[in-house]
């Protein structure tokens, strides 16, 4: 068509919509055989589904890709060329794969984990009171032990044992028969004399010593101690009623404490027949020779019959 020539049609057969009016449709409009209303227009529009993926894209003129148009939905609306990637060979998986042990949920607690744990709880607390009762036990045992050591034990004629006269705390478990002296032996001091008419002394004859005033005494010098160290003197003698004590003199120096010669027996004022017992100090003595007396000085009570006397070595009880 050119300037001032309007063509071979009218208007209305330009407008390619014209067959949509009543007069257009009167002037025998039709509608045009190209997409969109439009000449030689390209309608690619596809359902759902039917876009084809995985194949060889069509090519255009000299090998090169012929071009698409991709529609676009509207905005929030899915594409009708989108195939989700599950509908596709080799696509990702959409399915939710259960967990190991969790039945689809989170990984559950460690239950072997915890009952080892407490397990382990358990045997500390069952060893603690197990030491502890060891612990309990030990104690109980030593002071059962020590308790029987100091309680006094029965001795000839009734007699309960004492405790001791000592200036060491040291002990020495050795034992070895030493030296014994009975009362004919000793040298006697003071107003002391010998007796046997008080039935019950230990010694040849029924012999004793009445040591019962102050200024009498005995002394004893013993030979063959082995070594120098701790001994047990034992005193082997009868009082009654009221306890006794007396001064016990290691080669001429005090010994720290008297000699206890208590009425073990627990007989009444007077009965020395009964009242047989034995008694002990732990002097240190040297080698050799050593030189003991027992004395009755100011401040004592010698109300005693002594028979004997005689040493162990060590710090013993019997």
């Amino acid at each position: 068509m050119t300037p001032g020539n309007n063509g071979a049609s009218t208007p209305e057969d330009d407008d390619p919509f014209g067959y949509l009016y009543a007069d257009g449709q009167a002037n025998g409009a039709q509608p045009p055989s190209g997409g969109y209303g439009y000449p030689n227009s390209v309608n690619r529009v596809r359902p759902v589904g039917q876009r084809p993926y995985g194949q060889q894209a069509p090519t255009g003129q000299y090998g090169q890709p012929a071009q698409t148009v991709q529609q676009q939905g509207a905005h929030g609306q899915p594409n009708a060329h989108y195939a989700a990637p599950e509908t596709l060979p080799g696509g990702a998986q959409t399915s939710q794969q259960p967990s190991h042990g969790g039945g689809g949920r989170g990984r559950g607690p460690n239950t072997k984990g915890l009952l080892i744990g407490a397990i382990t709880v358990v045997a500390a607390v069952v060893i603690g009171i197990g030491i502890a009762m060891m612990n309990g036990d030990s104690d109980k045992d030593d002071k059962t032990g020590n308790a029987a050591a100091s309680t006094p034990t029965q001795q000839q004629s009734g007699g309960s044992e004492p405790s001791p006269s000592s200036s060491s705390g040291k002990t020495d478990e050795k034992q070895k028969e030493l030296p014994k002296v009975e009362a004919k032996a000793l040298r006697l001091g003071g107003s002391a004399a010998l007796a046997s008419d008080v039935k019950g002394a230990e010694s040849g004859g029924g012999v004793y010593v009445n040591l019962n005033q102050v200024g009498n005494s005995v002394t004893w010098s013993v030979d063959g101690i082995p070594s120098e160290g701790a001994y047990t003197l034992f005193a082997h003698y009868s009082t009654a009623g009221e306890d006794q004590a007396m001064t016990l003199t290691v080669n001429g120096k005090k010994f720290g404490s008297p000699m206890p010669l208590e009425n073990y027996t627990h007989v009444k004022d007077g009965d020395f027949e009964h009242g047989w017992t034995t008694t002990y100090a732990w002097p240190t003595l040297t080698q050799g020779t050593n030189t003991l007396t027992l004395s009755c000085e100011n401040g004592d009570k010698c109300n005693v019959l002594l028979d004997k006397l005689y040493l162990k070595k060590g710090q013993v009880k019997r």
